[in-house]
């Protein structure tokens, strides 16, 4: 038996110092395996066959001359599929139906699952899924999307205070106007992969998602299985950003392989994951906004419009930033959806904070240039002392700390308010800035952290980590938790069998899992506080936050931040150039300055990307896309990234047990907004539809110049 001493000279403060990631070596030297990777000894490889209609059904899927093909083992489809029962309430609500593979004859939208070949080696099953003859009847398809269509409903209640029109009427300064933002994909660096197979009776996957106990839940409930008989493990992920849940080849993979009685692989092609794991839906938004002569704001009307498909309801949140960011005395928010022939919407980056930011913050900016006053200056005016909606107070809300100290940082008081005055040579450059804010929310989790005889501690938590870091800073967590130095702290996450915790979403992993680690911890600190040595299974402590969470007092719960862009603007090619960006957050705790930082700039450059470049174009005649791919779907690539910098300022929470607040998602939000506010900082024009394309901008200035 071994003796520990829990308290170890220069180990406490860990959080808050830089450190590199514990699988960083194992990325970067080709050791760490991805789900695709993992080997197995007769694994078996399936490809996917999607719908080349957009509606419809099938007629007949001809599987024989198929069957006949070398390598070939199966074919399923839903005339031969296992049966799965999605009539359940899983961890997000209900299942998508995309999930429900091969179990009727339906076609709801182009790129439906319609079958999977199986085969011994992936080339074989592609070749042979390619064959693959699926003959359909089909029907007439609706994809277009528009403002005003009829079908459009309004899934949640809306917020309304105040005399909105009656405030309108009364403004000095009122502005009015549309904004729209296109369909936008995750393009995960990652293909989407999964392994199953069966191991003396019970079902084990092998899956790149941002949840292992999630995925083994809804598996288990899809297939009819005691939940402990599933296992789902999911060590590395390269990327997710809300598309890596329980997706179409997560059930395909179990299916063959029940069918199969060996291991089977299926993992998506990048064109495949277009119409498979989701998207961000286009947006169509109305802001109104009204204010006295000093800015005073006394409307806020916000109204979203998104899509969903004809099979589940998926909702993008854009007008919720607006009832937390500026109060009014009249102050309106909807969301709206409406439904078409198109794959059903998921949570992407940010998800309603994204695009409705671009909108909000857009419109803030045209307040401010009506009343002539600074747009930091008019966000101040604006401030509230609790939330606009809610009335709650806020846990911790620095936001113009962030102005203030982001302001200094770029040289905001140097810059000239009127638009098109700088130029360099052909160039024309402008200024912008936009607020950030995200949700900080906390779900219940469990935890164990073992004191291992060798002296070591080991911890264990279903986290995923999808390169954010978490891995690295929950182990920081524990060190301090238990007054250890990390390098005495072995990491084990991502696997169901280490029991219930979050998922890696909505901006609450690191939160949720961290302050399950710290509970295990100290509980074990105590016990091991009581003398005695440790036998040489250890001693193992565990932890269950449910009802610290649900003991949480009601506040106002969100990261802020301040977004600051400078652009150069070619007005003969229409090229946009951003020159540099500039991002400063109150994001509560930083657990790891490194991984933390790295987190904000990534969601700068999609803020970047999603301003200038990505858009999904759907065509009208064939219901799919137009260049599903990264070659048609383009992206910011390095040599559009200027200098982008991220900083933070202190936002401490002494109310707070863990003090965390996440910091993946609001980097992205309010990027894309001052951006397009810069753009009209440099030639005057405003941008109101996403992306600001060369020819947008060619048009824009041509119709300013007829119009002078």
């Amino acid at each position: 038996m071994t003796t520990v001493t829990t308290a170890t000279t220069g180990a406490a403060g860990a959080v808050g110092a830089a450190r590199t990631r514990l699988e960083g070596r194992d990325k970067v030297t080709g050791a760490a395996r991805y789900a695709g990777e993992v080997p197995f000894a007769e694994l078996a490889h399936g490809w996917l066959v999607l719908s080349t209609i957009a509606r419809g059904r099938i007629r007949s899927v001809e599987t024989a001359p198929v069957l006949e093909m070398p390598g070939v083992l199966t074919v399923l489809h839903h005339g031969n599929a296992p049966r799965v029962d999605g009539d359940y309430t899983g961890l997000l609500g209900r299942p998508d139906p995309v999930v429900q593979v091969f179990q009727h004859d339906r076609v709801p939208y182009a790129g439906w699952p319609v079958a999977l070949v199986v085969a011994e080696t992936s080339e074989q099953a592609r070749e042979a899924a390619e064959a693959l003859v699926v003959q359909y009847d089909e029907e007439p398809h609706d994809v277009a999307f528009a403002a005003g269509r009829p079908g459009t409903y309004t899934p949640d209640p809306e917020t309304d205070k105040g005399d909105l029109e009656a405030e309108l009427a009364a403004s000095a300064a009122v502005v009015d106007e549309e904004y729209t933002t296109p369909e936008e994909h995750h393009s995960a660096m990652e293909p989407h992969a999964a392994m199953a197979r069966w191991d003396s009776g019970r079902l084990e996957v092998v899956d790149s998602n941002q949840g292992s106990g999630w995925v083994s839940d809804e598996l288990a409930k899809l297939f009819s299985l005691d939940p402990g008989s599933v296992r789902v493990r999911s060590e590395h992920v390269g990327g997710a950003f809300g598309a890596k849940g329980i997706r179409p080849h997560q059930v395909c993979a179990v299916m063959a392989a029940t069918v199969l009685h060996r291991p089977v692989r299926v993992v998506l092609t990048r064109r495949q994951t277009f119409s498979l794991v989701g998207y961000r839906s286009p947006t169509a938004q109305r802001v109104r906004l009204g204010a006295d002569a000093d800015g005073r704001l006394r409307a806020l009307d916000h109204q979203a419009l998104s899509v969903t498909s004809t099979v589940h309801e998926f909702l993008e949140r854009s007008a919720d930033p607006g009832r937390v960011m500026y109060d009014a005395d009249a102050h309106h928010t909807a969301n709206r959806v409406v439904r078409i022939d198109v794959p059903t919407p998921t949570f992407m980056r940010a998800p309603g904070e994204a695009p409705g930011s671009f909108a909000l913050e857009s419109a803030l900016d045209e307040l401010a240039e009506k009343c002539g006053i600074d747009p930091i200056a008019l966000r101040a005016r604006n401030e509230p002392a609790a939330g606009p909606v809610s009335g709650l107070p806020f846990s911790s809300r620095n936001l113009l700390a962030c102005f203030e100290k982001g302001a200094a940082r770029f040289g905001w008081a140097q810059r000239d308010p009127r638009p098109g005055i700088r130029r360099e040579g052909r160039w024309l450059l402008g200024t912008g800035t936009a607020a950030a804010t995200f949700p900080s929310g906390v779900a219940p989790s469990t935890a164990s952290v073992t004191a291992e005889a060798d002296g070591d501690f080991t911890v264990r938590v279903t986290a995923a980590d999808v390169g954010t870091g978490a891995r690295t800073a929950l182990s920081l967590i524990a060190a301090d938790a238990l007054e250890v130095a990390p390098e005495r702290i072995r990491m084990k996450i991502a696997d169901s069998d280490f029991g219930p915790a979050w998922v890696a979403g909505g901006s609450m992993g690191t939160r949720s899992w961290g302050w399950a680690v710290a509970t295990a911890a100290a509980d074990l600190r105590e016990q091991l506080a009581l003398g005695g040595g440790i036998p040489p299974q250890g001693i193992t402590a565990r932890s269950d936050t449910a009802e610290a969470v649900q003991a949480l007092a009601q506040k106002e719960r969100h990261s802020f931040g301040a977004q600051f862009a400078e652009v150069a603007v070619d007005v003969t090619s229409g090229e946009v150039r951003v020159r540099r960006m500039l991002g400063i957050f109150a994001a509560g705790r930083i657990v790891n300055p490194l991984t933390a930082r790295s987190q904000l700039i990534g969601g700068m450059i999609w803020g970047l990307s999603m301003a200038l470049h990505e858009e999904a174009v759907r065509d009208q005649a064939s219901g799919g896309h137009v260049g599903a791919d990264l070659a048609g779907y383009h992206f910011a690539a390095n040599a559009d990234v200027p200098p982008v910098e991220a900083d933070w300022v202190d936002d401490l929470d002494p109310d707070d047990p863990v003090g965390i607040k996440g910091v993946g998602e609001v980097g992205i939000v309010g990027a894309a907004a001052a951006i397009a506010n810069a753009v009209w900082h440099a030639t005057g024009v405003r941008h109101r539809n996403l992306p600001i394309r060369p020819d947008r901008i060619l048009e824009a200035g041509a119709a300013a110049h007829g119009a002078g």
